[in-house]
């Protein structure tokens, strides 16, 4: 018997109308995204890939163009009353605590105030206090009256994870959650997430750049390319032994990779003039190398769409090369 996700996407479409008329930039072009209760699934890809925007379209916070959101099987619906009781299971954490945090607010007053919008009727100071200790501040009582000024950027970033934490929520949205911290603290947040999982029963979908976040939390990954998932599966499955030529791409990139790093030619194309075809074929190096057309698919790869990877736990490629036959 299959659990049901928490959060699911159902071909999510997010597109932006273009300037005076031109064209859309479909930002997510059909995504299909589940997270289960307790799971940690990372979204993995380059700046621009349309990332950010499906997680603020999971938020809430960009209504999709078309497609279904649902958590805990129902669907999201969009009135002010029913995104605020949303917000309440499902919180938002910043990659840049210094940006998240108003300065002229305390400590105590930046995590009470999830409490204060949604009329908690219990314990303030109790609450605040819970969440502070939770996130690592102890004892709570000792920050709650300090300014983010006179924290290390780790006690920021504890301090915007104690005021996503403050509601009790099911699932966090964690924005590059360590991106501005340095290595030696990236370890202890990156391990506080992980007791938060186990502890709470938490679950997360972390939006990252770097693959080796993802080794070290997700149970789960997906990788996004020019607003699609073009692999997702286990963690395992998907860093061992990556099939999408992308994929591979940014794994070479890491120190502990082994492997020559695979430049790839050019940017992105711009999201309102994606290509036909597999529209990472521009800059594949798969392609670009002659492997595809002796593998007799290059001509797929330049004409052929790939259809939407199912939200699936299995390992899923986007490919036509790695799913020719062998």
């Amino acid at each position: 018997m299959t659990t049901s996700p928490l959060l699911s996407a159902e071909s999510l479409h997010v597109a932006f109308p273009g300037r005076r008329g031109g064209r859309a930039t479909r930002a997510v072009d059909g995504v299909d995204l589940d997270i289960g209760a307790g799971e940690i699934v990372a979204l993995v890809g380059e700046s621009g890939c349309g990332k950010t925007t499906l997680a603020r379209s999971l938020l809430g916070l960009v209504p999709p163009t078309s497609g279904r959101i649902a958590f805990g099987g129902v669907p999201l619906g969009y009135g002010s009353r029913a995104l605020k009781a949303y917000r309440k299971r499902v919180q938002l954490v910043l990659q840049d605590p210094s940006g998240s945090l108003n300065p002229r607010h305390t400590v105590y007053d930046a995590v009470a105030e999830g409490l204060r919008i949604h009329g908690y009727a219990g314990d303030e100071r109790e609450a605040v206090a819970e969440a502070l200790s939770r996130a690592g501040l102890r004892p709570p009582d000792r920050f709650f009256l300090r300014y983010p000024h006179e924290l290390s950027g780790g006690q920021r970033q504890r301090v915007v994870i104690a005021g996503a934490l403050v509601l009790r929520p099911e699932l966090i949205v964690a924005d590059e959650p360590v991106a501005s911290l340095d290595a030696s603290v990236r370890g202890e947040i990156l391990a506080l997430l992980l007791r938060l999982r186990d502890e709470l029963g938490l679950s997360a979908l972390v939006v990252t750049h770097d693959l080796g976040l993802a080794w070290n939390i997700a149970d789960r990954v997906a990788v996004m390319y020019l607003g699609r998932i073009v692999e997702s599966g286990p963690v395992e499955d998907v860093l061992t032994s990556p099939q999408h030529p992308y994929t591979k791409a940014l794994l070479s990139v890491l120190p502990e990779s082994g492997e020559p790093p695979v430049v790839l030619t050019g940017e992105p194309p711009d999201p309102s003039r994606i290509p036909d075809g597999c529209r990472f074929h521009v800059r594949c190096q798969v392609l670009s190398s002659g492997e595809a057309a002796r593998a007799g698919v290059a001509d797929l790869c330049h004409a052929q769409d790939l259809p939407v990877l199912p939200s699936t736990t299995g390992a899923q490629v986007a490919c036509h090369w790695a799913t020719r036959p062998q």
